[in-house]
Order: structure tokens, then C-alpha cells, then sequence
């Protein structure tokens, strides 16, 4: 693994790791208009479903 990749790799145990966000998809999960936006485009999605199955 490349040093790059594995800032972002913190173990919980000693065989396991895990992903850890960085400083940008943290902004991102923190910000009210991001978030609102993605509840608009995920509803949008599932209205556009059960259209579809009716």
C-alpha cells in the first residue's frame, strides 16, 4: 500500500481496518445545504420509482 492510501486506514482491532473519512467528506457530511440538496435529488429518485411501478 502506498503511504498516501493509508493516512486514511485506522484499525480497530489488529486484523481489521477500516476507511476513515477525510477533510473533504466530512465538510461535505456536515453541511446543512449539501445535505438538503442530496434529500431533494433522493426523493426526487424515489418518486420517479413509484411512478414507474403504478
Amino acid at each position: 500500500m502506498s503511504k498516501k492510501v493509508e493516512h486514511n486506514i485506522k484499525a480497530y482491532g489488529n486484523n481489521f481496518t477500516t476507511m476513515t473519512p477525510g477533510p473533504f467528506a466530512i465538510k461535505l457530511r456536515t453541511c446543512k445545504i449539501w445535505q438538503f440538496i442530496r434529500f431533494i435529488v433522493i426523493n426526487i429518485k424515489m418518486l420517479v420509482v413509484v411512478r414507474k411501478s403504478h
